[in-house]
């Protein structure tokens, strides 16, 4: 996963914008024609495109012109942050957005499981916080909260977190003991995917400048909260958790 700084279109990188809009897509929106969605409000086609160390773009082009999946701006093993920095993709803060992307690849996992919808509903929006949280793992500026509300993680969605643990332990027994990692297939990948957050939040209390300190509660946050539905899931499937 990407969250720097290039906008590719047309095959040719340009510095980040919320949107760049072309003349073309620029006349359509100003004529209500074509190129709209019937509303005369114009839309954006999304395309995303990646190098070797992961996201490499976003492209909001009105034209059909494909832009190709790779760019080659990272084949010599450095990366763009937000904002137009270059770094290693060894870098600490390349090495936490990249974990963060795991984890939401884990949360894809057991979301494939055919989960209650109540849960599916949860985990789709902590994955869609997952992309605010890397987005501001990359923008060491702090520039983002002021161009981009979405990609921003704050004491709300912290809260938000506390409650769904609140009401979730509410089925369940009260943890008299250390329990093994396992269970339904389901369960199991949000156990893994628990783990997969440890990591992440290790790596993200050792960069340096520090973070915000709400990214640090939220992933904190989170990981109780993956362990907890990893008990309501097995639970609800009918399957027991192994003492330790």
């Amino acid at each position: 996963m990407w969250y720097g700084s290039l906008v590719l279109r047309h095959g040719r990188s340009r510095p980040c914008r919320p949107y760049h809009v072309s003349n073309r897509c620029r006349n359509r929106r100003r004529s209500g024609a074509a190129g709209s969605d019937g509303t005369g409000l114009p839309f954006f086609p999304v395309r995303l495109a990646f190098d070797a160390g992961g996201f490499a773009g976003i492209s909001y082009n009105s034209s059909s012109t494909d832009v190709k999946i790779y760019t080659r701006t990272g084949d010599t093993g450095d990366t763009s942050l937000y904002g137009g920095v270059r770094v290693s993709k060894a870098d600490g803060r390349v090495g936490a957005y990249g974990e963060v992307d795991e984890l939401n690849a884990w949360l894809g996992v057991a979301r494939a499981s055919a989960l209650a919808p109540d849960l599916d509903a949860a985990l789709l929006q902590i994955q869609r916080d997952l992309f605010a949280l890397g987005a501001q793992l990359a923008d060491p500026a702090d520039k983002l909260a002021t161009s981009m509300a979405k990609a921003v993680i704050g004491d709300d969605e912290v809260s938000r977190l506390e409650q769904l643990i609140d009401l979730l332990e509410t089925e369940l027994a009260p943890l008299r003991h250390f329990i093994l990692p396992g269970g339904s297939p389901a369960g199991s990948a949000l156990h893994l995917a628990r783990t997969v957050c440890r990591r992440a939040e290790r790596s993200i209390v050792a960069l340096r400048p520090a973070v915000d300190p709400v990214l640090v509660r939220y992933i904190n946050r989170l990981s109780d909260l993956l362990f907890v539905v990893a008990r309501v899931v097995n639970q609800r499937a009918g399957v027991a958790e192994t003492e330790w």
